[in-house]
């Protein structure tokens, strides 16, 4: 069964720079610094780009590369450069494949196994509803009892994706390997950040989707850098 994937309390931001504009990482930490007010690493996401004629030379060259790891001498992950220079298509490509293997071991293992179960953003929805009713850890009580989520936790699945889970593995797929490219903010060129509009998945989604599309927008020149706050 693949390995699932476990929560984590990071926060990761990709920044954008313009074309010409300084984009080393004291630039992007101080863009982050500036509109987050907090300190980051980077966060090593984007496969880097070989192409085909000249990959056999640049795998080994660092140039317009941010924090480039390398593997048997050859660059193969980085936390940002240019966009020309990273693999944009492979990083999603291989998110997309680690879901789809975890969403087909989830359906394996605890859809057929146990009934569908409440999310949790139902019990989070009737907390905030009236808080002096339903604590919030009564609600996680209730939440975490269900059969199925309970099965989550004992294999090490997030229950609290549960609902993307449930609603498919195009829907997790789709999720996960946006998130890959773009983590959980966007930093514009401009300055402005982009953030889901609440923790909500359709949120998330909706937040998701504009960054892939101005991701897309910036030319192969401009450079990307994805920072990760604890």
């Amino acid at each position: 069964m693949p390995t699932p994937m476990p929560p984590s309390d990071q926060v990761v931001v990709t920044v954008c720079f313009a074309p010409g504009e300084d984009a080393d990482w004291f630039a992007a930490s101080e863009k982050v610094n500036d509109l987050l007010h907090a300190d980051g690493t980077p966060a090593r996401r984007y496969h880097v780009r070989h192409r085909r004629l000249i990959g056999w030379l640049t795998r080994f060259l660092g140039y317009y590369l941010l924090d480039a790891a390398r593997r048997f001498g050859a660059l193969t992950m980085a936390a940002g450069g240019r966009k020309g220079r990273l693999d944009l298509t492979g990083t999603a490509a291989k998110a997309a494949n680690d879901a789809a293997l975890r969403w087909r071991a989830w359906n394996t293992h605890i859809a057929a196994t146990t009934r569908a179960a409440h999310p949790w953003e139902d019990y989070l929805a009737q907390h905030q509803a009236d808080p002096t009713k339903l604590r919030l850890a009564e609600a996680r009580r209730r939440f975490e009892q269900q059969p199925r989520v309970l099965a989550m936790l004992a294999l090490s699945f997030d229950p609290y994706e549960l609902s993307v889970y449930q609603a498919g593995e195009a829907t997790y797929v789709g999720l996960h390997w946006r998130i890959a490219l773009i983590g959980d903010a966007l930093i514009t060129t401009d300055g402005r950040l982009l953030t889901p509009a609440s923790d909500s998945v359709a949120d998330r989604f909706r937040f998701l989707n504009e960054a892939c599309g101005y991701l897309r927008s910036l030319r192969s020149t401009a450079r990307l850098c994805a920072v990760a706050i604890a």
